[in-house]
Order: C-alpha cells, then structure tokens, then sequence
C-alpha cells in the first residue's frame, strides 16, 4: 500500500471513529459484551470467554482504527518536514 493509501485508509478511519453512531455502536456492543459477562453463572465459564472474546475483537477493531489514523498522521508529518526542508533549502540558494 502506497502513502496516499495509507492516508486515505487514515482519514476514512477518523472519519468512522468520529461518527456518533459508530461511538454508540460500538458502546452498546461493549455494554451488552459485559452483561452477558456479568450475568454468566458460576460454571457457564464458555460464556465468560466467548464474552471476552467479543469484547477483545471489539477493542481490535477500534484500535485498528487509531492505529491507521496515527500512521496518517505520521505520513502527513513526514511530509510537512520534507516540505519544509525543501523550501528552507530554496531559501539558502536563493541568498
């Protein structure tokens, strides 16, 4: 995946996590993960752990989310460095 990929794949990222509906998604789904949790008898310990794993792959995927944000981030900044050497050595032959 080139850059402009990855920046794209970044900004639709942020763009979902920022979305109240994918927020309340997300946070219904937990909450519901929890209860069935919480309310597993003693010895449903296969509750307990398909419940876990809901939780964790929704945890992944929200983190995923961040992670292709962050690399965005990081792309754009990269860039602005290299931008900004570039005029700084315009600037020096310009003198």
């Amino acid at each position: 995946m080139n850059d402009e990929q990855l920046v794209n794949l970044g900004t639709d990222a942020e763009t979902l996590l920022n979305t109240e509906t994918f927020t309340r998604t997300v946070n219904m789904m937990v909450d519901a993960t929890v209860q069935a949790f919480l309310s597993s008898a003693p010895d449903e310990e296969d509750k307990r752990t398909e419940a876990y794993g809901h939780y964790r792959a929704i945890v992944d995927i929200v983190n995923t989310l961040r992670q292709q944000v962050e690399v965005r981030d990081q792309i754009d900044a990269k860039a602005n460095e290299d931008q900004a050497e570039e005029n700084e050595v315009i600037t020096t032959e310009e003198e």
